[in-house]
């Protein structure tokens, strides 16, 4: 897995989302070019972040990148060459994610990218099912004695001004009829640290950002996280406008990581699974028996590659998010339907 150079990312004009919005058709993808650019380049450019943006996009001591986005380009990596040596990971920053995926830079955003409906309709972009669901959440001391959003009452609340955290924050504790008082700051550091040094009872924020906040405490175990969302937001991959054959291929690469979790099928017993198999739904994830590689324009193991290389999606969200993590965020929503959250895999048939 390797990276390149930020410098070899075309500049970002202010503005660039307007220009996108005059994008022309040509700029769209055919059907089945990028698997064929791909495999042509014998690379897959998949998107990272110029800096760290944990737990998503990381870049560890060792000069390697990490994190939860990053397991999934390396899942995506190994479903179309068999390993992630072929994966290129590509430094952008947020402004540069559209602009880079139009002109080629990249092949697909996997970048906690909200799936909104002016992207998908004017940016000549179109994106995945939602891999990660995100929430706008509150962090309060553990020594107030309850997490429910009516131990604020009367409390004060640490925001990012002129934020959509604030708006959603005000309109949450309005509804419910609980008074608090709003401290807004300009910059996120300032947030944090009025937070930490109790100018506030609390701090408002996007779930994992508030996680790896309270990492940075000083007892990290003394912070909790409300029991209530403010907000939801789903987070897709997003790719160019016109190549159903590669959305196919990421959503499938998706959904192999869930089914596979669906069936007790993890790195360390993918092997034992496809040696006896229980149902016809592993035989097929697992290319026991075939169809699931050439629908896609893959070969038939590479979900059994994506699992044994990867993991499935209760191991990529603990080592990156949850409990195997520094930052032990609860899996809450992104959990599988079966236990309590909204993550549904496809049928394999």
């Amino acid at each position: 897995m390797s990276v390149i150079n930020n410098r070899l990312i075309p500049t970002v004009v202010a503005g660039c989302f307007a220009a996108l919005s005059l994008v022309s058709t040509s700029a769209s993808a055919e059907n089945g070019d990028t698997l064929k650019a791909v495999n042509d380049r014998g690379s897959l450019l998949c998107s990272g972040h110029n800096g760290s943006f944990p737990p998503f996009v990381q870049v560890t001591d060792d000069n390697e990148w990490s994190g939860y986005d990053i397991d999934y380009c390396r899942a995506l990596a190994v479903a179309i060459f068999g390993s992630d040596d072929n994966l290129k990971v590509v430094p952008i920053s947020w402004a540069q994610r559209f602009p880079s995926l139009q002109s080629g830079d990249i092949d697909v955003v996997i970048k906690a990218t909200g799936w909104t409906m002016g992207r998908d309709t004017e940016l000549g972009i179109q994106f995945s099912v939602p891999y990660f669901v995100g929430a706008t959440n509150v962090m309060m001391p553990k020594e107030l004695g309850s997490t429910s959003p009516e131990t604020l009452e009367g409390g004060s609340l640490c925001a990012n001004a002129g934020t959509s955290t604030e708006r959603l924050a005000a309109n949450f504790f309005k509804s419910r009829g609980i008074e608090i008082e709003m401290i807004t700051f300009e910059k996120s550091e300032e947030t944090r640290d009025a937070y930490f040094a109790g100018r506030c009872d609390s701090l408002v924020g996007w779930g994992p950002n508030l996680a790896v906040t309270r990492q940075s405490a000083e007892n990290p175990d003394d912070h909790a996280m409300m029991d209530v969302a403010l907000a939801l937001e789903p987070e897709s991959a997003a790719m160019r406008q016109g190549d159903d054959n590669w959305v196919d291929i990421v959503n499938w690469m998706f959904a192999a990581t869930w089914i596979a979790e669906a069936n007790g099928i993890t790195s360390a017993n993918v092997d034992e699974h496809k040696a006896n198999p229980a149902d016809s739904t592993v035989e097929k994830l697992l290319g026991v028996s075939p169809g699931i590689g050439e629908r896609l324009g893959l070969s038939d193991d590479w979900a059994y590659n994506v699992i044994k290389q990867v993991g499935n999606s209760a191991e990529i969200f603990d080592r990156n998010i949850g409990g195997e993590s520094v930052y032990k965020l609860d899996r809450g929503l992104n959990a599988l339907w079966s236990d309590g959250g909204v993550i549904v895999p496809m049928i394999l048939d």
